[in-house]
């Protein structure tokens, strides 16, 4: 560590020299060796410039003057110096080194907490990562929208009445799943001509699709009638969802809106063949008729389509097909079926309902020839619209016997009669489910004043609602076609075609109620109870035991293979469709 010796009155101290640095804080070993002289006598006053300074940075004192002693005792006494020095040294490296250790287990201890740190965000982002994932495939399977979803969210402050409101408007229809498309070598294309009213036409539409599908041949959306005495100028897509109509029944026929343009051309030319089909034809008649027709001109048009499909008598996946068409694909546009639920929810508020199809407007009147209850100015009216109508071919109609034979429509008097014979209740809502009534208040003042609770669409919604609607006479049938559905009793007082098809689809919805007035027994039950010969008790029995069996539930459709039009009509009771029944099959 150092040296000592004496030269010329000098001590020579060899020593070690030390430097501190700032940036480790340690006392380091220079490579450069200090040499201090330590003066004689002679030069102990002069200053050690070099050593002094030297030694001074190593906290050691400043060499002493070197007395005329004996040179071992300063040795000696130098030596001590640098042993207290060295162990001095010792300690502030111990010291040190101490402090060096404890700052690397803090920046260790430091390092850990950060990894930690670090670790738990991690698993804290991968843990919200999945739990959104998880969300958003729940909603993804629900099939709804998730930011819609969570947006319409309510808090615990939120007004029921705005829940409801947010709940309505979160309502997002689910999405359809259709079957593939079938594949079939077309025959040709079928153009179809319906006539008629609107649920006229909704029988035949389901007919031609059944013949399309037959006939493997490509249809053509089929065109309503635009001619007769309603003069509605609706086309398909107005009343019917058309694009569902075409996508729904794709697994069985294929349906074009439009003939393709290569076809189109022939078809401007009048090179096609038009034809109406024999009325309530099996299969077969098509299979050799019609077929042939196809082949031959490849585009075939049937103008007219009423009841021009057998009832009776067919393959049953015909007739699974034809209730197919007219339960689920013949679905009306969003627009009408909106509308339709408002008025059934506005009814619903107020309790139960019935829906009274009360068939006495002027062209039922007036085709049917039945003027019972008019004045001879308006049995005029009926006869004359009767004979303005060319195809209407029968014109002389005796109205007395048509009614005895049960031909007719109820009175809107004979209706307030066999209603409360029924036990109806007198407070009861009452949807009249028809157009204008003929004579007006005079003659619904009866079954007013029995029924006060009578209603209509008109009265239900505001006109700016059905100005839409207003001179399209099929659009305001579909509205009364789906109240009819959904009513707690439906009573027709004529089993016109809307009578038929509603009793029909109401079995299809499970047997809803619905009361098949028998009009003959009924009119001989007025007349003898207007005469006296009948009292109220009497009467309202009478009534009560002629219907037991005529409150829609399920029967087998009476079959008259000589008579078809005397036969139930296929739609009003689609037994091979509806559920299986527990008790055995009964005609009524």
């Amino acid at each position: 560590m150092y040296n000592l010796t004496t030269h010329e009155g000098y001590i020579i101290a060899v020593l070690p020299l030390f430097f501190h640095s700032p940036t480790t804080k340690t006392n380091r070993l220079s490579p450069l060796t200090h040499i201090s002289l330590v003066p004689s006598p002679e030069t102990r006053r002069k200053t050690l410039t070099d050593s002094s300074s030297s030694i001074q940075s190593l906290h050691l004192p400043t060499l002493y003057k070197q007395s005329p002693l004996n040179s071992t005792a300063t040795c000696d006494h130098t030596f001590q110096l640098y042993e207290k020095f060295e162990k001095r040294e010792e300690k502030e490296e111990r010291r040190l080194s101490m402090k060096f250790v404890g700052e690397f287990h803090e920046e260790r201890q430091d390092l850990m907490i950060s990894h930690a740190r670090t670790l738990l965000w991690i698993v804290r982002g991968i843990t919200t990562l999945l739990l959104w994932s998880f969300v958003v495939r729940l909603l993804t399977m629900g099939e709804v929208w998730g930011p819609r979803l969570l947006k319409t969210w309510p808090s615990c402050f939120t007004p029921p009445s705005v829940i409801s409101d947010q709940v309505e408007l979160s309502y997002v229809p689910p999405k359809v799943y259709y079957p593939p498309k079938r594949v079939y070598k077309n025959n040709g294309y079928l153009m179809v001509s319906c006539n008629g009213g609107l649920n006229q036409m909704r029988g035949a539409i389901c007919d031609m699709v059944a013949i399309a599908r037959f006939l493997n041949v490509t249809l053509i959306v089929p065109e309503l009638d635009k001619s007769s005495f309603w003069a509605d100028s609706s086309e398909f897509k107005d009343i019917f969802d058309v694009d569902h109509f075409i996508t729904s029944l794709r697994s069985e026929v294929r349906i074009l809106k439009e003939m393709p343009p290569r076809l189109r051309r022939r078809v401007d030319l009048g090179m096609f063949y038009s034809l109406p089909p024999v009325s309530w034809s099996n299969i077969s008649y098509y299979h050799h008729q019609i077929l042939p027709l196809l082949k031959r001109y490849k585009v075939v048009h049937l103008n007219r389509t009423d009841a021009r499909l057998a009832n009776n008598g067919l393959p049953l996946e015909i007739q699974k097909l034809r209730c197919r068409v007219n339960f689920n694909a013949l679905r009306f546009t969003p627009q009408i079926e909106e509308l339709g639920r408002k008025v059934v929810s506005i009814l619903r508020q107020n309790g139960p309902f019935v829906v009274l199809h009360l068939r006495y407007e002027m062209d039922m009147l007036a085709f049917s020839g039945c003027s019972h209850g008019c004045n001879s100015e308006e049995v005029k009216e009926l006869a004359r619209m009767r004979y303005a109508y060319p195809w209407w071919k029968e014109k002389d109609i005796n109205s007395d016997l048509k009614r005895k034979e049960g031909l007719c429509p109820l009175t809107p008097e004979e209706t307030a009669l066999v209603l409360t014979a029924l036990g109806i209740d007198r407070d009861v809502q009452i949807y009249i489910a028809a157009g204008e009534i003929y004579g007006g208040q005079r003659r619904m003042a009866n079954l007013a004043a029995a029924f006060p609770n009578l209603v209509r669409k008109e009265k239900l919604l505001d006109p700016s609602e059905l100005g839409y609607f207003q001179n399209h006479s099929s659009q305001m049938a579909a509205l009364d076609y789906l109240v009819s559905l959904e009513s707690d009793i439906f009573v027709p007082t004529y089993d016109g075609n809307m009578a038929k098809v509603v009793e029909g689809h109401r079995r299809y919805l499970g047997y809803k109620k619905t009361i098949s007035l028998d009009r003959k027994l009924l009119v001989d039950l007025v007349d003898h109870y207007r005469a006296g010969s009948l009292s109220w008790d009497e009467f309202a029995f009478t009534v009560k035991e002629a219907h037991v069996d005529h409150m829609g539930s399920p029967r087998e459709r009476l079959m008259i293979p000589e008579r078809p039009k005397e036969e139930d009509y296929f739609y009003a009771n689609p037994h091979e469709c509806l559920q299986p029944l527990v008790k055995p099959f009964r005609y009524t």
